[in-house]
């Protein structure tokens, strides 16, 4: 399968975009009081769950990005 230049740049961008957002989201869940109740509380590791899988997510729809970029300069 062949990408475009711009969707393999806005697949880049997606992935920038997910190591932007999510580490901030999870030091704001971090923080929250209804994060922590002698240990972490079931809000906590649902968030944290959330923000593993877009992570992942992220870092594999940025490499397919990264991996179009790079094919359509070879060219």
């Amino acid at each position: 399968m062949k990408l475009s230049r711009g969707m393999s740049w806005f697949l880049l961008a997606f992935g920038v975009w997910s190591w932007v957002i999510w580490p901030n989201f999870l030091r704001n869940i971090w923080k929250d009081p209804r994060s922590w109740d002698a240990g972490p509380t079931a809000f906590f590791t649902v968030h944290l769950l959330l923000v593993v899988a877009s992570l992942a997510f992220g870092t594999v729809i940025g490499l397919l990005g990264v991996r179009g970029v790079r094919a359509g300069r070879s060219k």
